[in-house]
């Protein structure tokens, strides 16, 4: 599959030559082995040579195919590991992104405290993800960029890339984590230095720079026929992926009655009782860390929303209590 993936981080060349190197040597030994195997079926046939003969040993061959795959075996070895630990060393000024995996999505998490369920990266700058999972074993992949960590529960991974190319590449998981696995998917988009700090820098509220893409087969602000503009919303902002609206079991509690009920959440080391009424869920939809519903991991990214919005959401969670 390298062969058709595009290369877009330093890392990626890096990988990709250990791969075609050891490739190399493959094929050409498979010929090798394999013209020495014919040459021989051809040359010692039982035609040619009705009476076996015993062989002995022969010393210089021996010590030739002994040298000679030990030898290739170190180179590489050499050439694997110096480029493994290039892959390792994540420079020190390198931005640092907490990546949380979870039943099903990925979220992000920059130094500043903003959070999206995109990557979003700056060109030619170095990125170091800290890889943790909220549930089970998770794989974080990039293939454009040749990384990928796995998320573990209870345990800190970390990889690091630096971007060489604009666009927007597939996140993907590696490991089949449940039932909605191929849910988890994500990009990351990489984007001029300038365009990365206007947004890093500025109104928390403002969306990430570039075309994000949704989850959704219908494009943002296109609603299937017959669908209340809430349900659209919430599908469009991917709050889907984690919350259920049948009432079935995700990452995060079902949308379904919960409208009006009383539930216990943490707010720092406090346990209180509230009541999902319009107020609580406004803010727990804007500020999804305040208070966390009890059983629930604080896996929830913050999601922009206008009034309206907001209003036609609430809406819809009232509607299927």
């Amino acid at each position: 599959m390298l062969l058709f993936v595009d290369q877009a981080s330093t890392a990626a060349e890096k990988v990709d030559n250990v791969f075609f190197f050891i490739l190399a040597l493959c094929v050409a030994f498979l010929i090798f082995i394999t013209a020495l195997m014919v040459t021989f079926v051809l040359k010692y046939r039982r035609t040619k040579h009705p009476e076996a003969k015993d062989i002995e040993g022969h010393a210089w061959l021996e010590i030739v195919w002994t040298l000679v795959p030990l030898v290739l075996f170190l180179v590489m070895f050499y050439y694997g590991w110096t480029n493994f630990a290039y892959v390792r060393s994540a420079p020190r000024d390198a931005m640092v992104v907490k990546v949380t995996g979870r039943q099903w999505a990925w979220d992000f998490e920059y130094p500043n405290g903003k959070r999206t369920t995109e990557l979003y990266v700056a060109l030619e700058k170095p990125v170091r993800m800290e890889v943790r999972s909220a549930d089970v074993i998770h794989g974080f992949y990039v293939p454009a960029f040749r990384i990928k960590m796995d998320a573990v529960p209870g345990k800190e991974n970390y990889t690091w890339f630096t971007p060489t190319r604009l666009g927007s590449f597939d996140i993907e998981c590696s490991v089949i984590c449940g039932t909605n696995h191929t849910y988890m998917v994500s990009r990351a988009i990489v984007v001029t230095e300038d365009a990365f700090k206007a947004w890093y820098f500025g109104d928390e509220n403002a969306p990430p720079p570039g075309k994000v893409q949704s989850a959704s087969a219908f494009p943002p602000g296109e609603r299937q026929p017959g669908e209340p503009p809430g349900l659209a919303l919430l599908r469009d902002k991917q709050c889907l992926t984690c919350h259920s609206t049948d009432g079935s079991v995700m990452v995060g509690p079902t949308f379904k009655g919960a409208f009006g009920t009383k539930r216990t959440v943490v707010s720092g080391d406090a346990e209180k009782e509230v009541v999902a009424d319009e107020a609580y869920l406004a803010k727990s939809i804007r500020e999804p860390m305040a208070e966390i519903l009890n059983g629930y991991p604080p896996a929830m990214p913050e999601t922009p929303l206008s009034d309206p919005e907001l209003k036609e959401i609430v809406e819809y969670l009232r509607s299927i209590n």
